[in-house]
């Protein structure tokens, strides 16, 4: 699955950071970063639970 943010909506909170933090960070400017877009086995659940928890509906995953 591919992880898609809307940096439009993104408030950089470090929520998904917390999360997965294999997948996401904060840059040195305080915006978000992905690491990378795909999902695995091993960091799908975290992924899900961040996307889950953002505030704004910022993350999203897509087939």
């Amino acid at each position: 699955m591919k992880i898609k943010i809307d940096f439009d909506l993104c408030e950089s909170n470090a929520l998904c950071e917390a999360m997965a933090p294999e997948v996401f960070e904060l840059d040195d400017d305080d915006f978000l970063q992905l690491k990378t877009e795909e999902t695995t086995p091993e960091n799908i659940d975290a992924v899900k639970r961040a996307v889950a928890a953002c505030p704004r509906a910022a993350i999203s995953l897509s087939e």
